[in-house]
């Protein structure tokens, strides 16, 4: 069985294709920096033991742009591994916002396109390109079962005194507004491979997601028990372009005495904010460039960054009533080997502690980066959200878990 997995972000698109039994893709590939001119496209194939990369730039505008051009690689002399698109037996989309409706893996009806469109306005980065993500591919893989997974899923175990905000009832009741949760698919993944490493079943984990969206998950058991993320991906950490924690009054401050429209404060708030805001970059890499360039607004975003992941740390490991591990995952987490060594400074308190050493190892594994001393774990586990959703929507065809929405 062929499974095909699509992973849109705000900016980006990943890939892979599986045959079970799951293991290793067969290829796999990145579009990056979608909407910029210089657009970068990596395409990767696996044969005999041996990865084949091919790697192109371009100018893709939209979602759309991307998916096409990953179909065509799919199959074209050279970078292809089918003859024909008809040979995809299931593509497993990575959805963003699922709302209270869509709480479980599920197959893609019009009734779920509709329900994932009235969601846009709580995943204004995400959801639109999912939705365009599965209308191509519905058109270029014909046979295939398409099949929603959502990054809200995983959250939905929280307790209410942790998901609801404190106003009055009928805004949670008529409008759903409460706190949803994001990256759930990594969360779940890297919280498993933590507990499989720990050989601890019932470990308390923090896990730490940084991206150009960032978010954590206070985690016990397997279970999510609090996250950074609220109603949307706005809320919690600092991240590429998003400002995270803001005093609502900033905003109402912004519209009644600025002139600011509701439209021109989510452009603020989700595009021009956050590390963008602070450095004009929004990158981690060339921000830490800037930073080795003597730069005094790297260096302050840097420091705010990790200093709110560390204020985090703190409320989670109070959740959670103790501490096993700490979990680094996705871009900057498993490759910014700074950012870890400003979180984990001077949190001997909680336990934690790092090697110099193994934190500045190469990328690219699982590392175990705790001092000898450390009594919490410190782990970077490299995130493989299409493995896990390659595994639910295996599953959800074997009526092991999940369920058509009806």
């Amino acid at each position: 069985m062929n499974i095909f997995v699509i992973n849109s972000g705000s900016s980006s698109i990943k890939y892979q294709l599986f045959q079970t039994p799951l293991s290793q893709p067969v290829c796999s590939g990145l579009i990056e920096r979608i909407g910029l001119p210089d657009a970068v496209i990596t395409h990767k194939t696996y044969t005999g033991g041996t990865e084949q990369v091919t790697k192109i730039s371009a100018n893709i505008a939209t979602h759309e742009e991307g998916m096409l051009e990953t179909g065509r690689l799919l199959t074209a002399p050279g970078t292809g591994v089918l003859q024909n698109p008809d040979e995809i037996d299931i593509v497993g989309h990575r959805i963003v916002h699922g709302g209270e409706t869509l709480t479980q893996t599920t197959v893609i009806t019009p009734r779920v396109k509709d329900e994932i469109k009235k969601l846009f306005p709580l995943a204004p980065l995400h959801n639109p390109g999912h939705l365009k993500g599965i209308e191509v591919a519905e058109k270029i893989f014909k046979r295939a079962t398409q099949i929603a997974v959502f990054d809200t899923a995983f959250h939905q175990t929280m307790p209410e005194k942790a998901f609801r905000y404190a106003v009055p009832d009928v805004f949670y009741k008529n409008y759903g507004i409460r706190v949803y949760g994001f990256h759930g698919i990594s969360h779940k993944y890297v919280a498993g491979q933590a507990m499989k490493y720990l050989k601890k079943p019932d470990a308390k984990l923090i896990t730490i997601h940084l991206g150009n969206g960032c978010s954590m998950a206070a985690i016990k058991a397997g279970v999510c028990v609090e996250t950074s993320m609220g109603l949307t991906p706005l809320d919690g950490l600092i991240m590429g372009t998003r400002c995270g924690n803001i005093d609502a009054s900033v905003l109402l401050y912004l519209m009644t005495e600025q002139g600011y429209t509701a439209e021109r404060l989510t452009e603020l708030l989700n595009k021009q904010s956050g590390m963008f805001g602070l450095t004009g970059q929004s990158d981690m890499r060339y921000i830490r460039k800037m930073l080795d360039e003597g730069s005094e607004a790297a260096k302050l975003a840097y420091e705010m960054y990790a200093y709110r992941i560390r204020k985090y740390i703190g409320s989670y490991a109070a959740a959670l009533e103790g501490l096993d591990a700490i979990v680094f995952t996705a871009g900057v987490g498993e490759n910014d080997s700074l950012v870890r060594e400003l979180v984990c400074k001077d949190m001997r308190y909680f336990g934690i502690s790092i090697e110099e050493t193994k934190n500045r190892q190469p990328a690219g594994g699982f590392l175990d980066i705790s001092a000898v001393e450390s009594g919490t774990k410190v782990l970077v586990i490299p995130t493989n959200e299409e493995l896990e959703i390659a595994d639910q929507c295996l599953a959800l065809i074997n009526n092991k878990a999940g369920a058509p929405f009806n």
